[in-house]
């Protein structure tokens, strides 16, 4: 039997040895399974893809710094700049084809409520990309 019987040899002592029929069975099993569905995974489907031919654009978009200090002054491209003029720039650049990327930095000290007047200006002038710059202490 493949696990012992229920009679004992002439010593009384239990079979210790491991019966390696059931487990050649099996792996001989499995081999044939393996044999059959092998050659079904090669198996490939032709398929006609579209070649891309779009280039990447190198053209980095300009980027523009508009500052604040804390006294709420303005300054493009660390020149000073009031509320008219600043107002006629934002849409001169929104109207560039790549719109430029505006970098805000803005003195520790500045109120918020500037700064959100100012984010509402950039974004009612029609720039996309707004960033904000910060120096670490």
């Amino acid at each position: 039997m493949a696990f012992g019987g229920f009679e004992r040899d002439a010593r009384g002592a239990p079979m210790s040895e491991i019966n390696m029929v059931p487990l050649i069975d099996v792996m001989l099993v499995l081999l044939i399974v393996f044999m059959i569905t092998a050659p079904l995974l090669t198996h490939s489907v032709k398929i006609d893809l579209p070649i891309a031919s779009s280039t990447s654009s190198n053209e980095k978009p300009d980027t523009v710094t508009l500052a604040i200090d804390a006294s709420g002054a303005l300054f493009w491209n660390n020149q000073a700049i009031d509320e008219a003029a600043l107002a006629a720039r934002l849409e001169e650049a929104a109207a560039l084809s790549p719109q430029p990327e505006l970098h805000l930095r803005a003195d520790k000290d500045t109120r918020y409520e500037r700064l959100a007047q100012l984010m509402a200006q950039v974004n009612g002038a029609g720039l996309q990309k707004l960033g904000f710059v910060t120096q670490p202490e």
